[in-house]
């Protein structure tokens, strides 16, 4: 991090309104992402920060599939759990094509 990078995050975290519509959107997010894979019948872990992270059939392979598709998402298998991948929360638009995407698999 450099000075200008630390003010910068000083200063959003004084400003009131934009921690709380960020905190809004993420929760939304969640929401979104969470609704989703229990319907596509993912377990999951429900997320308390910006991402989630989702028991897929052959992760490893749906990680490659996802990145060539243009979705970006993270194993999870160095941190013990193989099997998971880590999905972190976009904008509306994002997240349903994340699920979309993952409703292919």
């Amino acid at each position: 991090m450099n000075l200008p990078a630390l003010a910068a995050a000083e200063a959003a975290l004084d400003d009131d309104a934009f921690v709380r519509r960020t905190r809004e959107v993420n929760d939304a997010g969640i929401a979104q992402l969470s609704a989703g894979l229990k319907q596509l019948g993912f377990a999951y872990i429900d997320g308390k920060a910006n991402f989630l992270a989702a028991q897929i059939p052959k992760a490893e392979e749906a990680f490659t599939t996802l990145q060539k598709a243009g979705v970006i998402v993270r194993p999870l298998r160095g941190y013990g759990m193989t099997g998971w991948l880590r999905l972190t929360v976009g904008t509306e638009a994002q997240n349903a094509r994340l699920l979309s995407e993952l409703a292919k698999l």
